[in-house]
Parts: structure tokens; C-alpha cells; sequence
């Protein structure tokens, strides 16, 4: 099917945003949203395209895989601190992209956001930002670094931005799924924002936080260390089941395969 806008997939309700990291990984995330009759949201982060070295062939194989599939998905790019690989996003079929200035200062995250967020609206881009620090374990569960309601509506109507990451307890990277999430302040977020909240570092939060988290007022919610870790793990199995494998595809594929049921696992989540 043809990309389908994040604003449309967003209107719709709470969604899954999964990062891919190759062609594996895309193909996986498109046939569990298929399974689960679910909207998803392909990503690609600035991390992958590092690894890749460049953002085209990672993009093109995204978007053909979209395009030969049933399920209604975004192409997303996910942390891009380099203003230019915002700007080429917009040359490979990428719909959203979301900026990220939250290391700055608060007065430079916000001059080169509504920057930023000026130029992606004059060539169609839907843009999502991010405010408060999320990261390390120890932080994340600290006072100083969680979002504040006030400026995060302020920063939000001085920037245009159309979607906002916030700082709530999650933390990027956990490979277990014990983080705790600040439900009443996501309800407060919710209530000052205008536009809609995206959690990242999903992959620490259970099933159960993640179902609240929705329901508080979530909309986006972004998973990528959790399949790489499910995806690794199936590898490692095929691997060690048959030390004779040669053929990459004979170990890629149980890795696809795991991470395809757990992408169903979790859209269903939502749908309930």
C-alpha cells in the first residue's frame, strides 16, 4: 500500500513506532502490523544511517517494502540532530521527521526547532521534537529531568512542532522491562499539549505501562531494543543449533520471524 501519513495514522489512535535497522528488520515489522491489522510506523534513526553510511538504500528498501505490503505504514526518521539529514529525508519519501535538540539549551533546542520545523512545513514534512532528558538509568527517575507541563506547552506553540517526545521515566536501550512511567504527569502532559505525546525508550516498560501509558495519553510510542534483543536471541538459537550454517539467510530468517509475532504481539495491545 502507499505511505500513509503520520497525522493520519495518529488521528487514528495510539501506535507503534519500530525502528528499522535493515531489511529484516522492515520486511518483520510490516508482516506483524499485517497479522494484527494494525497501522505502524517504520523508522529509521540517524544511528542507522551512521552504521549504514548513507540514508537512500536503507530508505528505498523501507518504502518498496511499505509499498508491496497490506499494512498501513509511515516512514519516519527517528533522532536526527543533523539539520541536513532532515532536509534529505524529505528527497526519500519520508513523511515525519523528528528533530532532536534535546541536549541544547533550552533557548538553542527551541531557536533551531522552529528553524527546523519552518523548513519541514514549507515541503510537507510532519515534525516531531523532543524535550526533557531521556536516558540513563539513574536520571531518568530524576526530578530535574523529567518534562515540565508548562514549558513543554510553551515550547510547543513557539516551535509549530506537530508532535512532542517527552521525559516521563523511560529510559533508551533497557534490554528489561522494569522501567516505571510517571502516569499522572503523562495526564498533566497531556492535558497542557496540544499536540500529540510520544514515549521513546519503550522498550524498557511492560505491557501493562505501556496499555496505560496509552491510555493517559500517548500516541506514539516507540520500540527498538526489545526486537533487536528478540532478534538477536532467535540468531543466537539457530546458530548454536546448527554450528554448520553458513547461509546468512538460514540464521536471518528465525530473527525475522521473532521479531514479526512480537510486532503482532504488541499492536494488539492497542486495539483493545
Amino acid at each position: 500500500m502507499p505511505l500513509v501519513p503520520l497525522s493520519r495514522i495518529l488521528d487514528a489512535g495510539p501506535v507503534f513506532a519500530f525502528n528499522v535497522i535493515q531489511i529484516e528488520h522492515a520486511e518483520a515489522i510490516l508482516a506483524g502490523a499485517e497479522q494484527a491489522k494494525a497501522s505502524v510506523v517504520l523508522q529509521i534513526s540517524e544511528n542507522a544511517v551512521r552504521y549504514h553510511g548513507a540514508l537512500a538504500p536503507l530508505a528505498a528498501a523501507a518504502r518498496l517494502a511499505a509499498e508491496r505490503s497490506g499494512a498501513d505504514a509511515a516512514l519516519h526518521l527517528d533522532h536526527a540532530t543533523d539539520e541536513r539529514l532532515v532536509r534529505e529525508a524529505a528527497e526519500h519519501g519520508f513523511g515525519s521527521v523528528m528533530y532532536d535538540g534535546s541536549t541544547l539549551p533550552w533557548a538553542e533546542n527551541l531557536r533551531t526547532t522552529a528553524e527546523v520545523t519552518a523548513w519541514c512545513h514549507e515541503h510537507g514534512l510532519f515534525v516531531e521534537a523532543e524535550l526533557g532528558a531521556i536516558g540513563g538509568k539513574d536520571g531518568a527517575h530524576a526530578p530535574g529531568v523529567r518534562t515540565d507541563p508548562a514549558e513543554a506547552a510553551e515550547f510547543v506553540a513557539r516551535t509549530g512542532v506537530d508532535a512532542l517526545a517527552v521525559a516521563v521515566g523511560s529510559e533508551h536501550a533497557m534490554t528489561s522491562r522494569t522501567a516505571r512511567l510517571d502516569l499522572e504527569l503523562i495526564g498533566r502532559l497531556h492535558a497542557a499539549v496540544p499536540v500529540p505525546l510520544v514515549l521513546h525508550g519503550s522498550s524498557g516498560v511492560p505491557d501493562e505501562t505501556l496499555v496505560a501509558a496509552a491510555a493517559a495519553g500517548m500516541r506514539k510510542i516507540n520500540v527498538s531494543t526489545h526486537l533487536n534483543r528478540l532478534f538477536t536471541e532467535a540468531v543466537r538459537d539457530a546458530l548454536a543449533a546448527d554450528p554448520k550454517l553458513v547461509d546468512p539467510r538460514r540464521w536471518l530468517a528465525p530473527g525475522r520471524d521473532a521479531v514479526a509475532a512480537e510486532v503482532a504481539r504488541l499492536s494488539g495491545l492497542l486495539k483493545g
